[in-house]
């Protein structure tokens, strides 16, 4: 180091004061994961400058066979983890250590001070692994050089986890970066070379990088120490299946998802002909905190001939499958592959075709072999899966027979796939039913499955916001239509057998004689509707309101309108049950019938899931009619729909 070198002190960003906090003064079941992280971090290094080398010749001078090593000071009680990677600059360093710029970092803490989160495997998905070796440091150096500098000028920086750090400039004759952890007093066990050599196999076996530790003792005082490699440093996915165990496919899934749940499924397969590469994928058995955010970057490592490329897994497979983690090796692809080139190239296209297919292929095996394992999967990623409809129509046969849906019969569990509906369809029935609300007990208390529950007709209840698109874009399934039983024109033949000549005839009757009050409700009710009709719908309910086939139905309004977007102008079409006897009280007397008109309307609107916009106007209706004092309705103001 640099005598004149000026030490700069830093204070840690908020949040990583926190983080140092709780991992120093809280205790966690796994501390043994520090070792991998840091494993990870020099891996990653090492993978880098190889993978920069190929196209910027600079970094190629110099470039020594990449390793890692681990050494123990038993006297200094300190550990040192080494690699000769790519190295950071000072800017770099204070980028990538001095800060977090994860936006997980909040929610890690959250979770670590959870009452049912206390286990440090949550680390590594977090993106805050560095951190982790203040579960066992009272303090720690890190010295780096980035490859390819024009200067053997090097970073130092160091600190005791109490909230600052330091910096300084540091003399390295050699690109890379070394860490040194001193431990706590309470902490000895790692100190134990056998112990150190132990997690090194346990969690970082596959590391393709070798792992080195010194092969003769301290004591020995061996001048010229021997380095023996610790890991096997073969690729797990390049093996055949016959020869991993599930032991070791666990543990590699452990290491690169940072899960300590066996995962949900494992495939691994191997491509052979014109293209050539190996797949490793894990379906996890939870959703991972992330699975929402759409832009961050997953679980899928691209490598190339054993060499790695990138992580962004959107160009491997698509965003509903995010959840998926693990690796494809390609034996064709170029090895100074760029971003562009995976935008355009068609191996990646067909890598990524042949890998949902094969994804795809082993949920629909467990769905069918094993539907209460399946129904597992689906409680995690059902909703993410449904995006795959919206968004991948050469899949979207195969997705929709992964859908998974609660129906009249099955209740709020979502178990009944279309297969199993179509299967069980009435022999007049000619479409498949669906309901969708803002939730599954709002869709099973709907006034439109009245006549369906009447007819032992079965209809699907969708309750999730997505499912609004869903159906936009499965609109049939073996050749079956699907259709919402709350838009457009219903005619009970489509779910029963044909009225008789008496039943038309009746019902053209009752057409006529309640017309004059249809049209009456209809200019009262002109600005709230779009028109005024009978109900065949209904069997206990005095109204409903439905949207106009070609119309936005109510609820995707609301969705629309909660997220900010404009929702094009319909007005709903309110239908009336002719049976039901507060309809039939208004066809005789109409002294109360705006009031009525007004009550009615709002009625079926919160049936709906709607808000009244004037909830105060609905309860003077309401009150008035009970108390029978009709008085004169204020003009001003009065509409109070939805």
């Amino acid at each position: 180091m640099s005598k004149t070198a000026q030490v700069e002190k830093h204070a840690f960003q908020t949040e990583v004061q926190q983080l140092l906090q709780l991992m120093v003064h809280s205790l966690y079941s796994h501390k043994e994961i520090f070792l991998r992280e840091l494993i990870s971090n020099s891996s990653d290094a090492c993978d880098k400058l190889r993978f920069e080398s190929l196209t910027d010749s600079s970094l190629q001078e110099d470039q020594e066979e990449p390793v890692i090593t681990v050494s123990v000071d038993k006297k200094a009680r300190t550990i040192i983890v080494s690699d000769n990677g790519i190295g950071m600059s000072r800017d770099e360093v204070v980028e990538n250590i001095g800060t977090i710029a994860r936006s997980g970092t909040r929610h890690f803490i959250d979770q670590m001070q959870g009452e049912q989160q206390d286990d440090a495997n949550l680390i590594g998905q977090f993106g805050v692994g560095f951190y982790s070796v203040f579960m066992v440091s009272e303090h720690v150096t890190l010295t780096s050089r980035r490859a390819g500098a024009a200067s053997d000028q090097g970073v130092q920086w160091e600190s005791d986890g109490s909230g600052e750090y330091t910096l300084e400039s540091s003399d390295l004759a050699q690109h890379g970066t070394t860490i040194t952890l001193r431990l706590r007093e309470d902490e000895s066990e790692y100190l134990d070379d056998f112990r150190l050599r132990s997690i090194i196999s346990k969690y970082s076996d596959h590391i393709s990088i070798p792992i080195q530790m010194l092969k003769a003792t301290e004591e020995e005082k061996d001048e010229t120490p021997e380095w023996e490699t610790i890991n096997k440093g073969s690729a797990l996915w390049a093996r055949s299946k016959q020869e991993i165990t599930e032991e070791e496919y666990n543990s590699f899934y452990t290491s690169i998802g940072y899960d300590p749940e066996p995962p949900f499924a494992t495939i691994h397969n191997r491509v052979e002909g014109t293209l050539e590469y190996i797949s490793l994928f894990f379906i996890p058995s939870r959703a991972p905190f992330d699975l929402w955010d759409r832009d961050h970057p997953h679980g899928v490592k691209l490598y190339v001939r054993r060499v790695f490329i990138a992580d962004d897994t959107k160009h491997l497979l698509p965003s509903y499958l995010r959840f998926v983690k693990g690796v494809v090796d390609s034996a064709d692809l170029p090895l100074n592959v760029s971003r562009e080139f995976l935008q355009q190239n068609r191996e990646i296209d067909k890598i990524r075709s042949g890998s949902v297919k094969k994804i795809l292929g082993e949920l629909k095996r467990i769905a069918e072999d094993d539907q209460e394992k399946y129904a597992k999967f689906w409680a995690e990623f059902g909703k993410v899966l449904k995006e795959g409809v919206i968004e991948d129509h050469d899949n979207r046969d195969s997705l929709a027979g992964l859908l998974r849906f609660s129906t009249t019969r099955s209740g709020s569990e979502q178990s009944v796939s279309l297969a199993d509906y179509v299967g069980r369809m009435a022999e007049n029935q000619k479409a498949i039913y669906f309901l969708t609300a803002e939730s599954h007990e709002a869709a099973a208390a709907s006034p439109h499955l009245e006549v369906f529950n009447k007819q032992n007709i079965e209809v699907l209840l969708l309750g999730d916001p997505v499912d609004e698109w869903l159906i936009t874009h499965l609109t049939e399934y073996e050749e079956k239509s699907l259709k919402s039983i709350a838009k457009g024109a219903f005619d009970l033949n489509d779910i029963q057998e044909k009225e008789d000549k008496g039943e038309k005839k009746a019902r053209k009757a009752q057409e006529k004689a309640f017309k004059s009050l249809l049209e009456k409700v209809k200019e009262i009710l002109k600005e709230q509707v779009k028109d005024v009709a009978l109900s065949r719908r209904l069997t206990d309910s005095p109204a409903c309101l439905i949207a106009d086939e070609n119309d936005l139905g109510g609820n995707l309004q609301r969705i629309l309108q909660a997220t900010g977007q404009t929702a094009p102008e319909s007005k709903p079409i309110l239908e009336l049950n002719p049976d039901h006897p507060l309809v039939s009280a208004l066809e005789s007397d109409l002294a109360e019938l705006e009031d009525w008109a007004f009550v009615l309307y709002d009625q079926a609107a919160l049936a709906e899931g709607a808000t009244l916009t004037q909830p105060a106007r609905y309860v003077q209706r309401i009150n008035r009619l009970l108390s029978g004092n009709t008085g004169e309705v204020a003009k001003s103001g009065d509409e109070s729909g939805d």
